[in-house]
């Protein structure tokens, strides 16, 4: 558990509340729930309804489609400071792809309510938040373009 402080000043280094005020990000940070998990722990999995995102603290996580299937496939690891989830934020579906804890982890998590909440009290900062979740999932898949391009060429 980090202090009030600490989760703040973490929260700041943020790429996705890059451009917040002091009030916005104080206002994600105190509604941020915390979570730790150990190796191999499942966090989310794919085909439950979602409605958090989360903030990877310390640990690494990975996207897993079709968990514990012969097909089981990894699609991405993200580490601190990375954020993923977010897709059942933006788009209220069941969640596309598992996670799972490659190592002890503490994760941030931030629903879809907490954003609501920043919307109706500062619209302009709901703005940026999501403006900047676009620029990342914008910037993720060029990255699978590039992949794919490259495997099928």
């Amino acid at each position: 558990m980090l202090t009030a402080t600490e989760r703040q000043k973490f929260l700041q280094t943020i790429p996705i509340f890059a451009g917040l005020n002091e009030a916005a990000l104080s206002e994600l940070s105190r509604a941020a729930g915390e979570a730790e998990y150990q190796t191999k722990d499942v966090i989310v999995r794919e085909g439950e309804s979602g409605d958090r995102m989360f903030i990877i603290h310390s640990g690494r996580v990975e996207v897993v489609k079709y968990l514990g299937s012969a097909k089981e496939t990894v699609l991405a690891v993200f580490g601190p400071r990375d954020f993923l989830g977010e897709m059942s934020i933006i788009e209220c579906v069941t969640r596309s792809a598992s996670l799972r804890a490659l190592d002890r982890s503490f994760l941030f998590a931030l629903k879809g309510l907490d954003l609501y909440r920043l919307y109706r009290h500062q619209p302009d900062q709901y703005a940026i938040v999501i403006l900047n979740i676009a620029r990342d999932l914008s910037r993720r898949l060029r990255a699978i373009d590039e992949r794919f391009t490259a495997i099928s060429h």
